[in-house]
């Protein structure tokens, strides 16, 4: 029993491990040619080679002012003067030339990795670390500093004070400006990694049309919710908290190394003390807030789903305000307010919970200095100074072992946010590196459109949508689909347009380009004008005038001269009305000119008149097309109809034998 409680925490971190490297790895080093071991060498070889450079720029700069001003080195840098000599003069120096050697090597070993920019990465984050590097070397010679200070302070030498004060205000002076440059290139380096991300979960959402499988909007039908927000949030917060992390930890790592030593000089008991300390109260902490990481998750999913749903209500505003329907979008609005505030109720209670247990530790390691060295201060075995400094050492070495404790709340919002990213490139990666159509049921060829023997069901259905459908549109062709309400019609020009693949049968149709379908509610992009007629094409193909005399021809003279400036950008989902955003898409239509046309009751929302307009312009094209619609009107333009019964059933007939009354 006990090995399976341990095995539990130990297995979820493992997951979170390999989670973690299949998001952070890609931006330093292609997974698919390192291993996680291998990137993690790399991330120690940086150390190697920063170290190996401040120890050579810290020698040279020590060297010549040995060189310049003997007497003020000795004075003031005398310490750090014999702590590098005794390193190049012992086996420590031969230990820090063959570890910069082998990270150097390291880092050649995998010069082809490093390509497409992210040498670049690398060079940043060893900027920082470099930079990190510098502000813990003045930090561990300000607890010298400090203990000369007090010492000047209590023994009342005056100028010797004085002398140190300046010393000590010049460490913070030099140290400012490297923190705030650390700064800089931490964030610099987060917005790069965020960009990179970013574009790198875009390309894989749009490929393949995973943003169509994956369809967030069914909430049955994906666990993938609020793609949205994990584009677009979730990858700043990880990247910037992951950022975040590794350089503290870098920076908790220096820390321990710079002052570990100092302290063990000053004091091994207070040294052991510490370390036990640390790793009972880091254990209960991280037991604590592994709870605190399911909550964190289901907030991002709540807070996202809240957001959601007022986003529908914009969107929807009109249809709502129609129906008179405030009420219940209120309520639901409140529901998933509700859920919000509950879940972060329980957050709120754990936080406390772990902040209180968080201060406890630190109040309590405040005693430990003044427990252990003031035996030692009152029998005279250390002066004031020494003890001062010896506290400094512990608060330091303290605050590198507590990194992890005292981060334990963001640590949670991190965790939580690395599973729902993950999830998200996982998924989106699957879809959009797998074949849409597995069994190879649709085919793309430059031919017409040809139906063999197809059997076609909804995704998780069992009852079949059409049984056995054989037909074929070649070009100049023109075929019209009928049938009652939920026959199937739409389901059929989605197998057509490549959506859904038959379960029997084949599909042939043109090739992508070839073939143009307009639903019943064209989609509007965010954009102009000029953007919206072009779509999907490229803006720069048509000019002006022919952008004009397209929207003359849809009978959408209007918007010529209200809108004389193409490139003007508006919502225009909610400015034009559903029959001025169909005429817009029949010139849509006009401008990419394809083979086929696949048109869904795309003329709905037109008068007989219009409509008939519409459908003439595409047989002065001579365009082949299919046509869903109920309006006897529009058996003139077709040449075929097929009449789908319901049932799966159907007949292929020509346009001169259907009645549309009989039916």
């Amino acid at each position: 029993m006990t090995a399976t409680v341990a095995a539990g925490p130990l297995q979820s971190l493992r997951q979170q491990l390999s989670k973690l490297r299949h998001l952070s790895q890609p931006f330093f080093l292609p997974l698919d040619q390192a291993s996680g071991w291998q990137f993690l060498w790399l991330l120690v070889s940086l150390l190697f080679c920063v170290g190996g450079l401040v120890l050579a720029l810290l020698t040279g700069i020590i060297r010549s002012l040995e060189q310049l001003q003997p007497a003020l080195t000795e004075k003031y840098f005398g310490g750090v003067a014999a702590t590098i000599s005794g390193i190049w003069s012992s086996w420590w120096g031969i230990g820090f030339v063959c570890l910069f050697i082998l990270g150097a090597a390291s880092f050649v070993a995998f010069r082809q990795q490093l390509r497409q920019r992210r040498w670049l990465h690398w060079l940043l984050l060893g900027v920082i670390v470099v930079m990190l590097l510098s502000v813990n070397g003045i930090n561990a010679g300000i607890g010298f500093i400090a203990r000369d200070l007090t010492n000047a302070l209590v023994e009342k030498q005056e100028a010797n004070f004085y002398r140190i004060l300046i010393i000590y205000a010049a460490c913070f002076v030099v140290a400012l400006p490297i923190r705030i440059s650390q700064f800089f290139f931490t964030y610099k380096l987060s917005n790069i990694w965020r960009d990179w991300l970013s574009k790198s979960l875009i390309g894989d959402y749009m490929s393949n049309r995973a943003y169509y499988v994956l369809n967030p909007n069914d909430e049955q039908a994906t666990d993938v919710d609020n793609p949205d927000q994990r584009i677009t949030e979730d990858t700043y917060a990880f990247t910037f908290q992951s950022l975040g992390f590794t350089i503290g930890i870098f920076d908790a790592l220096l820390t321990f190394s710079l002052n570990i030593l100092i302290l063990w000089s000053i004091s091994q008991v207070l040294t052991f003390s510490l370390f036990g300390y640390s790793a009972v109260a880091t254990t209960l902490l991280i037991l604590a807030g592994r709870k605190l990481v399911g909550l964190q998750f289901d907030q991002l999913r709540y807070e996202a789903d809240f957001r959601y749903g007022l986003v529908h209500i914009r969107d929807n505003a009109e249809s709502i305000a129609f129906y008179a329907g405030e009420e219940p979008e209120s309520q639901e609005t409140r529901r998933r307010l509700d859920t919000v505030i509950r879940n972060f109720n329980l957050i709120i209670n754990w936080r406390v919970i772990i902040d209180v247990m968080r201060r406890t530790t630190n109040y309590a390691g405040n005693f430990f200095p003044y427990l252990v060295m003031a035996p030692a201060f009152f029998m005279g075995e250390v002066d004031y100074g020494g003890f001062v400094q010896a506290s400094f050492a512990y608060g330091m070495v303290e605050g590198s072992l507590f990194f992890i404790v005292n981060q334990i709340e963001e640590l949670a919002k991190f965790t939580a946010g690395i599973s729902r990213l993950e999830g998200f490139q996982s998924k989106v990666e699957e879809v959009s590196t797998q074949p849409l159509d597995p069994s190879n049921q649709i085919i793309q060829s430059g031919g017409g459109i040809v139906i063999r023997h197809a059997d076609l069901y909804t995704p998780k259905g069992e009852l079949p949508v059409i049984r056995d459908l054989n037909l074929s549109v070649n070009d100049h062709e023109r075929m019209l689909v009928v049938g009652p309400s939920g026959c199937g019609k739409t389901s059929l020009m989605r197998m057509i347009s490549g959506l859904w693949s038959p379960r029997r049968g084949t599909v042939e149709r043109p090739e992508t380009g070839d073939l143009l379908f307009i639903p019943q509610k064209p989609y509007m992009l965010l954009g102009s004008l000029r953007e919206q007629l072009c779509y999907p094409s490229d803006e720069e193909r048509f000019s002006d005038a022919q952008l004009r005399s397209v929207l003359e021809q849809v009978n959408l003279p209007q918007l010529v001269s209200r809108y004389p400036d193409l490139d003007i950008k508006q919502d225009w989902p909610r400015i034009l009305s559903l029959g001025e955003q169909q005429r817009l898409a029949f010139g849509r239509l006009l401008l990419n000119s394809p083979r086929y046309v696949v048109l869904d009751e795309a003329t709905s929302a037109l008068d007989v008149k219009t409509e008939k307009l519409l459908y003439e312009l595409l047989v002065e094209r001579d365009l082949a097309f299919i046509s869903v619609g109920h309006r006897p009107s529009l058996k003139s333009f077709h040449t075929n109809v097929l009449q789908l019964e319901g049932n799966g059933d159907w007949r292929l007939m020509p346009a001169v034998n259907y009645d549309p009354e009989a039916a």
